[in-house]
Parts: structure tokens; C-alpha cells; sequence
């Protein structure tokens, strides 16, 4: 269970809901009514970021969660481009704050490790904000798990704790399995796992020649252009089906039904493809499918190569 907050006390939901796509793939009128259905099933967490989409996630997410703030976790990130130098964060912090109409988030993150800057400089950043009042918790996304315990006893110094981590986990990105999850759990810092579709891959749709992030990206191309993530995908398709399920249903259930229980990160385009992602925070994974699903893929080796000494 986390013990991150809204600000008027309550424990966040279950599931977090990424605006990458306002003001991008989603427009205004398609960002909204996600908002909506999100709120509908319960959802309090937010996600969004400086570098998404020119500052359009963050200027309409404002826009839609202003009339209810005390009842929403609200997060963003900086430094993903142009350092974690203490100036680029805090120019980039103030844009964000702008762009969403508040004078304080409720979580920020590092965006992304930064290996050229000192991490007590970071750190010392975050810890003045954080007793500005401008947030309440200090997150990091997209760090290895040695640099998340370096930060975590660096913190220390600076009286902050990482109460956050942001790493990508899905069915055919199963690394975290290795050192981020179980590190989490031992240190209390909350997961919110990102890409629990795997750019769309798991949902289906690029078996039916449909179009997305791994057609329109060449990123997420290459992240997902082995052909055994794909017939992962069709796998998953096909076990779903049998079910009566939706794939990207399994998918993001998957994630969550993971023994450290991993918050999922679920986004969309539009409407209808949120839908499926939705109705995972209420499917009961019984721990056969969870096996059956997880043998889709492979697991990942163990963090040392004494393997003889698995499950023991």
C-alpha cells in the first residue's frame, strides 16, 4: 500500500493515469473526457511532465483538475533535457507550475539520471523546494536501481527521502523484475510503473495493421522491434480471447498483480482505447493466468549468476 497522499489526506488510487498524450495525440476535447472517465472509475493520481507535448499536458491537465485540487495527486517532472543542474531545474519547475496554475505539486521527479551534474546539487534543489511548500514528495524515473540507493543515501543529507520511482515494466520489459522492484519494496518507495501496454504493443493492435507509437516513433520502434515482443503480443492476444477479455486488460493486470504491487501508469489517444486499461483495476488475477501470462516472455536473469541458488 503507498503512503503517498492527496493533499486533503486520503491515499492516492490504485492505478495513475500519464497525460502524455494531451495536447498531442489526444486533443483538447479527447484529453477531457479521459479526464472524466479517469475521475468516473476513481483515479486521483495525475501524471505529466515539462517535455510532454510543448507544455500542453500540463497546461490542460491544470486546467481540468483546478476545480478539484485538494482530491488530486498531481505529479510532473523536470530534467529531462538540459540537466539536473539546481538553474534548469528550477526554470523548468517554474514553467511547469505555470503552465498547470499551481503553486505546488505534489510530486515531482527527476525526469531522468544525469551523470555530468553532482547529485548533491540536485538534491539540494529538491530539498528547497520541497521546504518551500512547492511540493510534498521527490520522485526519479528512469534510474538504475544502484543509482536510485545512491540518491536514497545522498537524500539523507538534505533530510528528503525518495518516496518515488518510475520505471518501465511490462510484459516484454521485464528488467525491473530484476533489482527495481524488489529494491522498492525494501526501501517503502512507491512504483509507478510506466508503459504497461508497451507503446500499445499489448493491446493488439499492431497485429490488425493498426497505427501508433511503434509505427509513428522510431523510438519506441526500436524499443519494441524484436519479433519476439510481438508474438509475446499475439500470445497475449490469443490467451485474452479465449478469456472473453480485452489484451490490454491482461496487460496492465499483469503489472499490477506483480507480488510488489506496482502502480500502472495507464494512458491513451482517446476514449475508447482508455477503456480496457480502465476495467484491469477491477480484474482479479488468479495466479495461474498471472503464470501463464508471465511465461509469455522471458524472465530476466537474477542479479548475481549464482543461479543454482534461485527459489531456495
Amino acid at each position: 500500500m503507498s503512503r503517498l497522499t492527496t493533499p486533503d489526506g486520503h491515499p492516492i488510487s490504485r492505478f495513475t493515469f500519464g497525460t502524455m498524450q494531451f495536447g498531442g495525440r489526444a486533443d483538447a476535447q479527447a484529453s477531457r473526457q479521459m479526464f472524466d472517465l479517469c475521475r468516473a472509475a476513481g483515479i486521483t493520481h495525475f501524471d505529466t511532465a515539462y517535455a510532454y507535448t510543448d507544455g500542453a499536458s500540463e497546461t490542460l491537465l491544470g486546467q481540468f483538475a483546478r476545480t478539484e485540487r485538494d482530491r488530486l495527486f498531481i505529479a510532473t517532472k523536470v530534467g529531462y533535457v538540459g540537466g539536473a543542474g539546481r538553474d534548469n531545474l528550477l526554470a523548468q519547475f517554474d514553467v511547469s507550475r505555470k503552465r498547470l496554475g499551481m503553486d505546488s505539486v505534489d510530486l515531482l521527479y527527476l525526469h531522468r539520471f544525469d551523470p555530468d551534474t553532482d547529485l548533491g546539487e540536485t538534491l539540494d534543489t529538491f530539498a528547497t523546494l520541497k521546504a518551500a511548500g512547492q511540493i510534498r514528495y521527490l520522485g526519479l524515473s528512469n534510474f538504475a536501481a544502484w543509482q536510485v540507493m545512491k540518491a536514497a543515501a545522498l537524500a539523507r543529507s538534505f533530510d528528503l527521502r525518495i518516496d518515488a520511482l518510475q520505471p518501465m515494466y511490462n510484459l516484454v520489459k521485464r528488467q525491473a523484475e530484476v533489482e527495481i522492484l524488489p529494491m522498492c519494496a525494501d526501501q517503502g518507495i512507491a512504483v509507478q510503473a510506466y508503459s504497461p501496454l508497451g507503446g500499445g504493443l499489448l493491446s493488439g493492435k499492431y497485429a490488425h495493421g493498426g497505427a501508433g507509437r511503434l509505427t509513428e516513433d522510431a523510438r519506441y520502434g526500436r524499443r519494441y522491434g524484436p519479433d519476439w515482443m510481438h508474438g509475446t503480443a499475439k500470445d497475449l492476444a490469443r490467451i485474452a480471447a479465449d478469456a472473453g477479455h480485452d489484451p490490454a486488460t491482461l496487460a496492465v493486470a499483469w503489472v499490477a498483480a506483480h507480488p510488489t504491487a506496482p502502480s500502472p501508469i495507464i494512458s491513451a489517444r482517446t476514449p475508447g482505447q482508455l477503456g480496457p486499461s480502465l476495467d484491469a483495476q477491477g480484474f482479479d488475477m488468479a495466479p495461474a493466468l498471472y503464470r501463464r501470462l508471465s511465461a509469455l516472455s522471458p524472465t530476466p536473469p537474477p542479479a548475481t549468476d549464482r543461479i543454482e541458488e534461485q527459489n531456495q
